[in-house]
């Protein structure tokens, strides 16, 4: 006869095949083996580690591995993915960012604090920081020149349509002034070496510049994040009356298409090919020294096949100067690029990253950058 504690696992593993329960509560990650017997939901691996660091509200067990009693699992068929849901995610704000398993740790853990730690989706109030339209603080900013981290006075306003900050706490003017309207926020911490470290990109004349910035505080961290992409969902329902939510959400924020190192060449391939970090920011493909560059030392607009775009594997023949063996020819309308990956898996990857783009019909606004691109000096 089974014992009660097989019995038991037995239901667990029923349980967790439930609607809702076959993707993690807080990620979406399928199949999570593990479970919150004082919340009620089922997570995956990596979110328990981050339920333990709410101890107080949130307990976590294995579902296959640990011990569990009957009335813990009644509680969790009680209550399960769809019911906690409901209850702790009442009033997520359209634009509040859901973090998926494929995000950094400090978004998910916020999302898991935000929700049962602090309650915000139960309560308008609690939501003050990231959706009044308006936000100043203090936030370390890494130099330009210098590389280092210095307390910057930032402001977010709705009603001006900017992001400004401001090199002295007491400065009247700006040290800089970013609209709204081509403000991307993104989260780098590999790249800028903390947990909390935000890339802040901007167009100025028409040209990207990058801020790296980070705060202690987690919290205030993901709040700059969600109250930027407050600023530009509401600028966008104002600029774009007749689009769906569906169609603004995707453009609040975006993280990169593919990053990495390639070596390149010049317009006339003749000079030598020099090692560069490379950033595939929609159709832009950004080239930089060095990866926490203020600004790209080129860009280079990528467009749709429909336009004369092709990406080719290899490089033309007779080419010298190049290190690295795996080529990529990309054919714009105008002339060609030539790049080199350090492996044939870097070539794979980055090709498929190309091919994304170019398989992308371009909009009719893209076409205006297009004409900007080919126009440049």
């Amino acid at each position: 006869m089974a014992s009660d504690q097989e019995k038991n696992r037995r239901l667990m593993k029923q349980l967790s095949g439930k609607p809702g329960n076959g993707n993690c509560a807080d990620c979406g990650a399928a199949d999570p083996e593990w479970a919150s017997y004082t919340l009620g939901v089922f997570v995956c691996h990596s979110c328990s580690g981050l339920h333990r660091n709410i101890a107080q509200i949130s307990k976590v067990k294995s579902v296959l591995l640990d011990p569990w009693s009957s009335s813990e699992v009644e509680f969790m068929d009680s209550v399960g993915n769809y019911a906690a849901k409901a209850k702790y995610e009442q009033i997520v704000p359209t634009f509040y960012y859901h973090p998926t398993y494929k995000d950094c740790t400090l978004l998910r853990e916020q999302w898991i604090r935000a929700k049962y730690e602090r309650e915000e989706f139960l309560c308008v109030e609690k939501q003050e920081p990231y959706s009044a339209g308006y936000r100043e603080g203090f936030l370390w900013k890494r130099g330009r020149d210098n590389g280092q981290y210095l307390s910057r006075k930032f402001i977010l306003s709705e009603r001006e349509g900017v992001l400004k900050y401001f090199n002295k706490h007491d400065a009247r003017e700006p040290k800089a002034i970013m609209k709204i309207n081509s403000v991307n926020a993104t989260f780098q911490p590999t790249k800028i070496g903390t947990a909390h470290g935000l890339q802040i990109t901007y167009l100025k004349d028409n040209s990207t510049r990058n801020i790296f910035v980070y705060h202690e505080d987690g919290k205030e961290m993901v709040d700059w994040f969600n109250a930027i992409r407050a600023a530009r969902f509401h600028y966008l329902q104002v600029a774009f009356p007749g689009a769906s939510n569906s169609d603004l959400l995707p453009k609040l924020t975006r993280n990169y298409i593919k990053e990495g190192y390639m070596e390149k060449t010049g317009p006339k391939h003749t000079e030598g090919f020099k090692k560069r970090w490379f950033t595939m920011d929609d159709r832009r493909l950004m080239y930089f020294k060095d990866p926490l560059d203020a600004y790209a030392r080129g860009e280079v607009f990528i467009g749709g096949k429909e336009n004369s775009y092709t990406v080719l594997a290899g490089l033309p023949p007779n080419i010298q100067g190049y290190h690295w063996q795996f080529g990529i020819t990309i054919v714009t309308p105008d002339r060609k690029f030539l790049f080199a990956c350090e492996t044939e898996e870097d070539q794979k990857n980055w090709m498929a990253a190309f091919q994304t783009v170019v398989n992308r019909p371009m909009l009719p606004q893209e076409y205006a950058v297009e004409a900007y691109f080919k126009h440049k000096p």
